[in-house]
């Protein structure tokens, strides 16, 4: 029978995961925690208090005999797997290390300390949610909350009147970025003191729109970082917001080796030791820089699925392996099922009619013709819809992964499929067809 384990905070990608290896047998796993985007899961949140929630784990944890506490959630998940699993004396990283990570201020700290080519000039703004401004700050800038996850809020102000106007929330905005940051907090003025609040926002030196954007996903074990590999970003022309995602990397490996190495300098100096991460990064090639955006103490669950088709590795058993103490290495790979694979991401603009989410005919038809197809869809309305738009400057409200022979094979599946749907391919308005085999950011620098 399967050891049993428990599963915090599983939603989207890893519930696709948890079904597939409760199928094959892999483990027996409890879940616990909610989702964040989906009514009326989130009502929890009114109410959530970590250390409660911990405390309920650990009671539930040794009743059933637990013998592992993963989690891939950002916002909550990561840092909870690590307190349950320390007080259950079970494999997992120090809830210190997760903090460093995810305060994204002392994260910048701790880069510019032990790498700093790969650290961008940084700012503190010493003031908290709705308080006044200091003079004394440096812009243009990349403004970001030091916590915070799908880079909300994380925006690019050009005057002080801007960034004033970005950070005038509205008391149901404050109360919501509270409840949202507190349970970090809360553990962090424990746990982390030096790294300092969390309920503020720090400055960066502002990359040019276009830098090209990558993911370094791996894991540490056993005193040693390894990679999986690396994904390349593709976003919207103009903005910051992700196209899709594709595999495998056409990212020089030599320039691979080099995001490798700063990701270990960066967890060793955190203590990071055992998990896995997800390392984001512009790399310019004109100027040869390498520059780190945040480094993400857990899975990119969205990734998992991608690698699994081209490369054979299955990352959602790997670090399941792993938060039970064994090497991820030991996984038997899967049959790879495709030469390249992509996460097309659906979204509109302020502005932009919001097609609705497919019905379920739609979803067959998709699964008929693109049996390999994945879909998850995140419609949203009202106040949910403007706050997408406020925070994060559009909404993305469908993603759908699909893998084939070659780069035109893939574009036209996305496009077949897309029209299935009823909502627009994402990248047809921006982007001249490129001919087979050609790379679709090839057609982006424009």
């Amino acid at each position: 029978m399967p050891a049993p384990a428990a599963w915090l905070f599983a939603y989207d990608w890893d519930l696709q995961a948890l079904a597939r290896l409760r199928a094959e047998g892999s483990a027996r796993f409890d879940r616990a925690g909610f989702d964040l985007f989906a009514f009326p899961s989130n009502l929890a949140l009114v109410r959530f208090d970590i250390d409660a929630f911990v405390e309920r784990q650990v009671k539930r944890g040794r009743k059933r005999g637990w013998r592992a506490v993963l989690s891939h959630h950002e916002q909550f998940g990561a840092l909870a797997a690590a307190l349950v699993a320390e007080r259950l004396d079970l494999p997992g990283a120090r809830p210190e290390a997760i903090l460093a990570a995810q305060h994204k201020l002392h994260a910048r700290r701790v880069l510019d300390r032990v790498a700093p080519e790969a650290s961008l000039p940084f700012q503190s703004v010493d003031a908290g949610h709705g308080e006044p401004l200091p003079r004394d700050l440096q812009l243009p800038a990349y403004v970001k909350p030091v916590k915070a996850a799908f880079s909300v809020l994380a925006r690019r102000v050009d005057t002080r009147a801007a960034l004033q106007a970005h950070l005038a929330f509205t008391p149901r905005e404050r109360w919501l970025l509270t409840r949202l940051v507190e349970p970090f907090e809360r553990v962090r003025r424990a746990r982390l003191p030096e790294a300092g609040s969390a309920h503020r926002v720090f400055l960066e030196a502002p990359v040019p729109l276009g830098t090209p954007q990558f993911n370094l996903d791996g894991w540490a074990f056993d005193g040693r970082v390894h990679a999986l590999g690396v994904v390349d970003a593709v976003t919207v022309p103009g903005t910051q917001a992700f196209l899709r995602w594709e595999v495998p990397s056409r990212l020089p490996a030599a320039v691979q080796t080099r995001a490798l190495d700063v990701a270990r300098r960066f967890l060793a100096a955190i203590g990071y030791t055992h998990g896995f991460f997800n390392l984001e990064f512009f790399y310019d090639a004109a100027s040869d820089r390498l520059t780190v955006i945040e480094c993400n103490p857990r899975l990119a669950s969205q990734f998992g699925d991608l690698y699994a088709r081209v490369s054979g590795a299955d990352a959602h058993a790997m670090s399941v392996a792993l938060a039970f103490g064994a090497d991820p290495r030991s996984v038997r790979r899967l049959a790879p099922s495709a030469q390249v694979a992509a996460s097309l991401v659906y979204r509109a603009f302020p502005g932009d009619p919001v097609p609705a989410a497919p019905r379920s005919r739609q979803r067959a038809l998709l699964q008929r013709l693109h049996p390999d197809a994945l879909l998850l869809a995140f419609p949203k309305r009202g106040a949910a819809l403007e706050r997408d738009f406020r925070w994060t400057g559009s909404h993305r409200y469908g993603v759908v992964h699909l893998g084939a022979a070659d780069w035109g094979a893939l574009r036209a599946a996305a496009e077949e499929a897309s029209r299935l749907l009823g909502w627009p391919a994402p990248y047809a308005n921006q982007l001249a067809a490129p001919a087979a085999g050609e790379r679709w950011r090839d057609a982006v620098a424009v």
